[in-house]
């Protein structure tokens, strides 16, 4: 029945897809007293009016309603800021780390990138957090199986499929405001409050070597497709992890200043994960 909804929704215009998307984001902000807390609660935390992030709510439905046509219809239109970027690093023969927030239509990146670097024997890899339904696992793995883009979990085995790309000059792609389980992350500032931050995109680059960029998909308006941002990092990963994790939050933040309104602000980015260590200055998020 789902891979049915899907199919037929498929067929349908971003625009439409992207209506309906408005109107579950708002069901979903009135029905659920949790992810509306946890929604204005961030906001706060980062220090943004309501006029800042006006949409945003609207934006969070439009995540899940626009799936089905990136996952099995036709490729959606996208536009290009600072592709130069990536050629530059190519250029350098090593391998390229993507990283992005939940920030946008962070699924279009990947696509983007496969459907652009493919006929040039350049493929990205991109972690995943496997789903917990089998059917939703099915769907996933056929939807993201296509030319130039892999999928690697988060696993032992998924980080090293990545080590084994990046080491080959190819490219992967991760979320590293994706709150990691315990003893693979540290305590972090994010908009001035302690989160539980990954350390993978550091010992991935340190052991590869790799070039690291920062990308986002912003979507764009009346269901015209999207433009893929691409920006520099701001300064060179430190081998240290807190710092590192510190540098990476930092750029977190100056991408979703870019465009606060598509950041995900129902995310639970400050929840304790279980039998992490405690950071003195968190305050645990049990939502």
């Amino acid at each position: 029945m789902i891979r049915l909804l899907f199919t037929l929704c498929s067929t349908l215009p971003l625009s439409v897809l992207h209506a309906l998307g408005t109107a579950l984001g708002w069901l979903s902000y009135a029905l659920s007293p949790t992810y509306r807390q946890r929604f204005i609660l961030n906001v706060q935390q980062a220090g943004l009016s309501r006029a800042q992030v006006s949409g945003a709510v609207a934006q969070s439905g439009r995540t899940l309603a626009e799936l089905p046509r990136l996952w099995m219809g036709k490729s959606a239109p996208v536009v290009w800021d600072s592709v130069e970027l990536i050629d530059a690093a190519h250029c350098t023969g090593k391998g390229l780390l993507l990283l992005t927030p939940h920030l946008g239509c962070f699924e279009v990146t990947a696509q983007a990138i496969a459907q652009r670097y493919a006929p040039q024997d350049r493929a990205i890899t991109v972690l995943y957090r496997p789903a917990r339904k089998a059917w939703l696992q099915d769907l996933v793995a056929q939807s993201r199986d296509r030319p130039g883009l892999r999928t690697a979990p988060t696993t032992l085995a998924g980080v090293k499929t990545m080590l084994k790309a990046l080491k080959a000059g190819q490219m992967v792609g991760l979320l590293p405001d994706q709150v990691p389980p315990k003893g693979l992350g540290v305590w972090a500032p994010f908009f001035g409050r302690d989160a539980y931050t990954m350390t993978l995109p550091a010992r991935l680059v340190q052991q590869t070597g790799a070039s690291v960029l920062l990308i986002w998909g912003e979507r764009l308006p009346r269901g015209r497709g999207f433009c893929v941002h691409l920006r520099p990092m701001p300064d060179t990963l430190s081998d240290d992890p807190s710092t590192a994790a510190r540098q990476i939050n930092a750029a977190m933040e100056q991408l979703i200043l870019e465009k606060p309104a598509q950041y995900l602000w129902g995310y639970a980015r400050y929840k304790q994960p279980a039998s992490a260590p405690h950071s003195s200055a968190a305050v645990k998020d049990t939502h």
